[in-house]
């Protein structure tokens, strides 16, 4: 028997149809990021922006307090907190901080295919090293189509080569390897560098001689795993962030030491 739609049916379903549409599921967008503000240091203290959500990552910038920053959203890595973010007057500064020194910290909580960061805007013109096109882009000996891989696999490679990087100095030292470096810093306002060191232990304390690249020393003490002093007259403190020492010493000089480095454990 042919069925028949009557007209106030047919006027139904058109006015009806919008409202059944707007129930529909809509894919969520990404939120935007909020802007938080470094703090929480101690007095004179800088925030390290780090390469890597990692105590020991390679330092980028270092920014003090009321510094505004783009926060993307937050991961938990070994335990900490860290945030992924970029500085607002100054994109070209961005990397990880810990979620502790960040007010408000995001309430995003990053995925394992969030974790990469994008390219910077004018990264284009720059030549890639060679052996990036096998690690991000496509294999030609497992896929000789060339099909590019997904931002997901990407960030997955991003993330172990950084952290592959940032551990470098700690394998080094654990197997007596080359003279192991540690990020420091000796003049006011100068950014972090490399200074070589070596390693002296008595029983359960330990003394870290560390050799400035322009000549010099300072000989860093310490006693449970933990640093006590210097050989210089001037303030000493410290504060650590997981396994990592961050020394200052007077107004100007800061070192940043790993347990592994120090005691060897």
């Amino acid at each position: 028997m042919r069925r028949t739609i009557t007209l106030p049916k047919t006027l139904y379903l058109v006015i009806a149809a919008p409202f059944l549409l707007a129930a529909l599921p809509v894919r969520a967008e990404a939120p935007a990021p909020v802007v938080s503000y470094v703090s929480g240091l101690a007095p004179d203290d800088l925030l390290n922006i780090r390469a890597a959500p990692s105590a020991i990552g390679k330092t980028e910038a270092r920014l003090p307090v009321g510094a505004p920053l783009k926060n993307f959203g937050c991961a938990d890595v070994n335990g900490n907190p860290w945030c992924k973010v970029e500085e607002v007057d100054n994109p070209q500064v961005r990397g990880w901080a810990p979620a502790r020194y960040l007010n408000p910290a995001s309430v995003v909580v990053l995925t394992e295919a969030d974790m990469a960061f994008s390219a910077q805007p004018n990264s284009a013109a720059a030549t890639p090293p060679p052996d990036l096109t096998a690690r991000l882009g496509a294999d030609e000996m497992t896929d000789p189509e060339g099909t590019p891989k997904s931002a997901e696999a990407i960030g997955r490679t991003a993330m172990q080569d950084a952290y592959g990087l940032a551990f470098a100095t700690v394998e080094t030292a654990s197997t007596g390897g080359a003279p192991t470096e540690i990020p420091c810093a000796r003049h006011v306002g100068q950014p972090m560098t490399r200074c070589e060191t070596s390693v002296a232990h008595t029983g359960g304390d330990s003394a870290v001689t560390v050799t400035w690249p322009d000549g010099g020393t300072r000989i860093i003490s310490f006693h449970g795993g933990l640093p006590t002093g210097s050989d210089s007259s001037d303030e000493f403190r410290f504060t650590r962030e997981g396994s990592l020492n961050m020394i200052r010493i007077g107004t100007s000089e800061r070192f940043e030491i790993t347990d592994v480095v120090a005691t060897g454990g």
